[in-house]
């Protein structure tokens, strides 16, 4: 009985460890009490029957959820580099992501090895002076003093954004030298990357290069201050962060070219496993190729093991994985949006291509108007708390821009994959590309340069009550006459908009 009704209620389980994780960043139980209470809770579970014990056993999943995430947010405010602040010393460590240009100094993370004469492993934050930055995967020296993170100030927190990331100390170095470079995992995610990174756009270079390798690898930093500001006031700027697309077209492709050579589909899925599994280390942990790596790796596997696909249980697994690894993720803009984005394609997409269906609105643009207007009206709110700005014209740019994705994302990818082979079809590859990308460039800068693309705090929150009214004055009219109705009270309320933010 109780197995049957664990496979009959999946959801519950994974929703209630999903909100134990999620509880840790509230408070923090003691550890000792609160196993003993859950131990006495499961055996009590199994003296309970049908929904109850459902019950008891998700109770004991999110008391067993919140105890780790108290566990794992203990590990990551412990540091052994607060005590060397005000001191500089010889720093040895290992650069974990690819450095930023800023205006003043390169910024990038890294693992300390060593601080002077003590061992330690522990992330933060190297500033180094502006030239030529370490590659990541390196294994650098530098001379270094220990600092606290910078307070906050017009309206970013740095203090609070590090310490989600487990860092609380920032090294301002003097200058490097390379010692070598990492192994283990970290080796093969880095000469993964770079494998990709060499042959995504060959003979390419400036700023098709950069946004080519941005929208395959979700790396920004070789893309101008302008042209990221401009994707920021189109709402665009989430084609720079890898998200289910890619994962998809991967897995796309690899079954298709399974299909087409003859093989097998349980060879084809487990080389989908393999990889996205590969892609994900080549891009980093970012939050949304996780999740999209997760549901897809599960969509395979669950062919494989002959079970039905859900796309809900898959949604929350990857949500479980993240929030185990670090709670804070929950309080990351970067996790809220791609959840959110995720969320609003499966619930409000179906509906409003339904809405759409008695307009004139051709069936090939239906689909992406759909998805561009849920994700916009889910991500707006989001936005408006973690930022104080709303981009105004984010339909119409993701529409504009979605028919360079596809091809972006494929002629890079299978050009990474064809350039060691045949270098000539990799670099004619990457040039029908770039045009890609400089289309793609266009639409942010035009979208991106309208009059308000962007509001601010108060004129996002009247935004967003005029886009209610009009959505749910247009979902409830369903009769001709009604609907037409609709569409003048419309009008009247995207001209009553057009003059608030004129005004």
């Amino acid at each position: 009985m109780i197995v049957r009704r664990l496979r009959a209620r999946p959801h519950i389980l994974a929703a209630a460890l999903c909100a134990g994780l999620a509880a840790a960043n509230i408070s923090r139980p003691q550890a000792l009490p609160f196993i003993a209470v859950l131990l006495a809770a499961s055996f009590g579970a199994f003296a309970l029957e049908g929904t109850a014990r459902l019950a008891a056993v998700a109770l004991v999943l999110a008391g067993a959820g919140w105890l780790w995430g108290a566990f794992r947010l203990d590990v990551l405010d412990r540091s052994v580099l607060t005590s060397r602040i005000g001191h500089v010393d010889r720093v040895v460590a290992e650069v974990a992501a690819p450095a930023r240009h800023g205006q003043f100094a390169l910024r990038a993370m890294v693992e300390v090895e060593s601080f002077g004469q003590f061992p330690i492993h522990e992330r933060a934050l190297l500033e180094l002076p502006l030239g030529r930055a370490p590659p990541q995967g390196t294994v650098i020296e530098t001379v270094a003093e220990a600092r606290e993170p910078r307070p906050a100030e017009k309206g970013f927190d740095e203090r609070a954004w590090l310490r989600r990331q487990g860092v609380h100390v920032v090294l301002r170095g003097r200058g490097w030298h390379q010692l070598g470079r990492r192994g283990g995992l970290g080796g093969i995610s880095d000469s993964l990357r770079g494998f990709v990174r060499s042959g995504v756009a060959p003979g390419l270079d400036g700023e098709r290069a950069a946004l080519i390798a941005g929208v395959v690898l979700g790396a920004d930093e070789g893309l101008s201050r302008e042209l990221q500001e401009r994707f920021q006031q189109s709402g665009l700027y989430h084609l720079l962060a890898v998200s289910g697309q890619n994962v998809a077209i991967i897995a796309g492709a690899i079954l298709l070219l399974a299909a087409l050579a003859g093989v097998s589909r349980w060879l084809g899925e487990l080389c989908v496993v393999g990889a996205i599994g590969s892609y994900v280390l080549a891009v980093g942990l970012q939050p949304s190729v996780v999740r999209a790596g997760i549901a897809g790796a599960l969509a395979s596997l669950a062919w494989l093991a002959s079970r039905p696909r859900d796309r809900w249980y898959f949604l929350l697994v990857a949500a479980v994985g993240l929030l185990a690894w670090n709670p804070y993720n929950l309080l990351e803009p970067g996790f809220q949006l791609s959840f959110a984005a995720v969320c609003a394609i499966f619930v409000l997409v179906p509906r409003i291509e339904g809405r759409l269906e008695g307009y004139p609105v051709p069936r090939l643009l239906a689909t992406p108007l759909a998805v561009a207007a849920a994700c916009g009206l889910c991500a707006a709110p989001l936005l408006w708390v973690d930022f104080g700005r709303v981009p105004i014209y984010s339909v119409f740019a993701n529409v504009l821009a979605e028919p360079a994705m596809p091809f972006l994302l494929g002629l890079g990818l299978i050009s990474a994959v064809v350039h060691p082979l045949v270098p000539v079809v990799s670099e004619s590859l990457a040039w029908v590309n770039g045009w890609c990308a400089a289309y793609l460039a266009w639409c942010a800068r035009l979208v991106g340069g309208l009059p308000h693309s962007q509001v601010a705090s108060l004129r996002a929150l009247l935004l967003l009550a005029d886009a209610a009214v009009l959505m749910w004055m247009l979902w409830r009219l369903r009769r001709p006459r009604l609907r037409r109705a609709g569409e003048l009270c419309g009008a009247g309320v995207a001209l009553g908009l057009a003059w608030r933010l004129l005004g």
